[in-house]
């Protein structure tokens, strides 16, 4: 006699059973774990047998099985791993509020600026290893700390809305660039040769330098193509940035119009820069709001000087500095990559109202 087996529980899915399991498969935030039991249910709903739906499944015959009995007794609600045995909570929800709240608005017991697990450990009475578990669970880092600064200017709403807007929808005929300078670079040279990178060991420096003068460099930001504009200075005044007016001039062509997002440094603003705007209509000022920086993209590309040339650069002489920057900024121009502002202006203010009211409501 022919073996048939153990007997298959009868699987028969609904057509609402059919398109959950569906989107369990295609959602991008199920587990694989889940999206396979949802595979072998809908395989098994066609009719295959368990050897055919692990085939098809790339599993094995007993995981099948258990799956499809799951299945057939809870429905979708069996496919969930059920709780697993083990010991009882030892905390309990009261010691866990009392823990995020102690986190948040009590001074540590030693006197210091921020908890510590131990610290945490010893004032609650549960283990260091609790307590880390609670914070992560909750997002709570101690040990972190940010800085910020909420701007006050009077004008901050229409001033985002202004330079956001020439982000998102800059005018026709027009070049858009993101102005500012980078002060007082310092020209550093290490005091003692700097070691190479070896195997499991970083490159190194030491932690002392001698200074050999300082550069200002002045750079605009091309919003459409991503090229800048730049000059070194070895002053930061005025008159030097009227003379980059009159190189953005010289460079930028003359049936454009030209869009300047700047800051309220006093620089930008004396009589000798407001007669150069009388005698040039074609430049258009955006001022940014006080304290937002961020707003400016050119600041971005200034981070890039930073990591790139500044933070590990030796340079013996201004020369030598002058010489990296510029040399840096025109492999950038030859391949420039523009930044994409993405966010609107409601956008930025609806995140920023969100946060002052959340961080209101803690403070209360």
């Amino acid at each position: 006699m022919a073996r048939t087996g153990r007997p298959k529980a009868e699987l028969v899915l609904g057509d609402a059973e059919r398109d959950e399991l569906t989107k369990l498969v295609r959602r991008h935030s199920t587990s694989q774990a889940m999206a396979l039991r949802a595979n072998i249910i809908l395989a098994a709903g066609q009719g295959m047998s368990n050897n055919d739906v692990a085939s098809h499944c790339h599993t094995t015959p007993s995981t099948v099985g258990k799956w499809r009995q799951r299945f057939v007794r809870d429905r979708i609600e069996g496919l969930y791993d059920e709780p697993r045995p083990g010991h009882a909570r030892s905390i309990t929800d009261e010691q866990v509020a009392d823990i995020i709240n102690a986190t948040q608005s009590m001074q540590p017991i030693d006197g210091g600026t921020h908890w510590t697990t131990r610290l945490m450990a010893k004032h609650s009475g549960v283990s260091a290893a609790s307590v880390a578990r609670i914070w992560q669970a909750y997002g709570l880092q101690p040990h972190r700390q940010e800085t910020f600064k909420i701007s006050q200017d009077p004008l901050f709403i229409e001033k985002v809305h202004d330079v956001v807007g020439l982000y998102l929808n800059p005018p026709e005929q027009a070049v858009v660039l993101c102005v500012d300078e980078k002060s007082q670079i310092q020209a550093l040279d290490r005091t003692q040769p700097c070691l190479p990178m070896l195997p499991t060991t970083p490159a190194r420096r030491t932690h002392d330098y001698v200074r050999h003068g300082v550069q200002s460099l002045f750079a605009a930001l091309d919003l459409a193509t991503g090229h800048v504009h730049h000059t070194l200075h070895s002053r930061h005044r005025s008159s030097e940035f009227v003379k980059f007016l009159n190189q953005i001039n010289r460079e930028v062509p003359d049936d454009l119009a030209v869009h300047l997002v700047l800051d309220n440094y006093a620089t930008h603003k004396t009589p000798a820069v407001k007669r150069w705007l009388l005698r040039h209509p074609r430049f258009h000022m955006h001022f940014i709001p006080t304290s937002s920086s961020w707003l400016n993209l050119v600041e971005r590309w200034f981070g890039e000087v930073d990591a790139r040339v500044l933070r590990r650069g030796i340079h013996r002489s201004v020369a030598d500095l002058a010489s990296d920057i510029r040399t840096w900024t025109t492999n950038w121009n030859d391949d420039p990559k523009p930044y994409v502002w993405v966010r609107t202006a409601d956008e930025i203010l609806d995140r920023l109202a969100g946060y002052l009211t959340a961080v209101n409501a803690a403070k209360q």
